[in-house]
């Protein structure tokens, strides 16, 4: 009889002979289950193209045995492995599934959800997951990039939103660094080994993300960055979120393909604008200038696109209010008139005004009350402003 032991174990074999998201993979899974998947690998009755990317690895020796290994191995470093039969699996991930496409263009094919995740860090992860944004984008940022992220992953953050992001140096440390300064935790998802953390010149990042957040991959320790990874591991990001944020992004970006799968997940897609004249900018431009991304410019607008509806509404922006923003329409329109220096009557004041001789001196006389006008020389004159103290 299999046991729940026994199909954790086989998932985790499965994740360490075939690369992640590998759709025939996922479809003889969704039939068979781990641990009959597991045995017909074995025994090489999947399909031949499934077969041959998993031979290699068929070669080094017993799949349960090195997942086994895998899981001693993450004791060992302090990590955890966790797969879809455990509580705090993100459900949400099976949405990528949906997306898969039956084409040769790998990268639209094999989006399947992870097989296990590789975890290091205190939290559950469905926990962290449940109100959580994606914040991505460009490794060269400039500092207006760099300044918006760290705002906008300070206020999701502050609201009590996990920040999402995948560990690189520009936008996705500024987000993680801003979540961290907020005293929230912050997600960083790797496209390499926990052991092999990258770039290397985030390391002190990457353990503080360790200490109060997590540090999450589908590769097993050992595993290189290697370029295809990242497309990879984005899928995850987008899927794990409510939304995706990019906040900086050239037209070829891994952070707009971020907000691509974002899309096709049904998830909420958003975009920070940028100078015009930003190289750094024109992915998001051009991503604002199709149908699904949202303009935002804060965190406010993050959490009123991915919040509570009619809750987490953000502040609508107002200039500053005026003494004579509060008078009605048609004294205003007769203040306009009044005379800075020379007093007018009444009737030429009217007259400028547009209005009738009874409207106006019913005006005046509220203008002269509340100290805009004042009454000289027969007529009618602006107030002087009051003066200032000397200090």
């Amino acid at each position: 009889m299999t046991t729940v032991d026994d199909a954790r174990l086989a998932y985790v074999a499965l994740s360490l002979l075939v690369e992640p998201g590998n759709r025939d993979l996922g479809i003889e899974v969704a039939e068979h289950g781990p641990v009959a998947t597991l045995d017909r690998m074995v025994a090489g009755r999947v399909r031949a193209q499934l077969y041959g990317a998993a031979a290699a690895r068929l070669r080094t020796g017993p799949p349960l045995r090195s997942a086994q290994q895998a899981v001693e191995h993450a004791e060992r470093m302090g990590a955890r492995i966790i797969t879809p039969l455990d509580d705090e699996w993100p459900a949400q991930l099976a949405d990528l599934a949906t997306i898969s496409r039956d084409t040769a263009h790998r990268i639209d094919r094999d989006t399947y959800p992870p097989l296990c995740l590789w975890v290091r860090g205190p939290w559950e992860l469905a926990q962290i997951l449940g109100s959580s944004v994606a914040v991505v984008g460009a490794r060269a940022a400039s500092p207006y990039g760099n300044h918006a992220a760290t705002e906008l992953a300070y206020g999701v953050a502050d609201r009590g939103w996990t920040v999402v992001s995948g560990g690189a140096v520009g936008i996705d440390a500024a987000a993680h660094r801003g979540a961290l300064t907020a005293g929230r935790p912050t997600v960083a998802v790797l496209a390499c080994g926990l052991d092999r953390p990258y770039p290397v010149s985030n390391s002190g990042l990457f353990e503080r993300v360790a200490e109060d957040g997590l540090l999450v991959t589908e590769w097993p320790p050992g595993s290189l960055p290697h370029r295809h990874r990242f497309l990879v591991r984005n899928r995850v990001i987008a899927a794990a979120t409510r939304g995706t944020v990019v906040v900086e992004a050239a037209v070829r970006s891994g952070a707009v393909q971020t907000l691509h799968r974002a899309i096709q997940l049904g998830r909420t897609a958003m975009a920070v604008p940028g100078p015009v004249s930003s190289a750094m900018s024109v992915g998001c431009h051009e991503a604002l200038r199709t149908e699904g991304t949202r303009l935002v410019t804060g965190a406010s607008h993050v959490l009123e696109e991915v919040g509570s509806i009619g809750v987490d509404l953000a502040a609508t922006p107002r200039g500053p209010v005026y003494d004579h923003d509060r008078l009605d329409a048609k004294t205003a329109q007769v203040l306009d008139a009044v005379p800075a220096r020379q007093a007018a009557g009444p009737e030429q004041i009217a007259a400028a005004a547009g209005v009738a001789l009874t409207d106006a001196l019913y005006a005046l006389s509220e203008l002269v009350a509340a100290g805009f006008a004042i009454a000289k020389d027969g007529g009618y004159a602006l107030a002087p402003p009051p003066k200032r103290s000397a200090a």
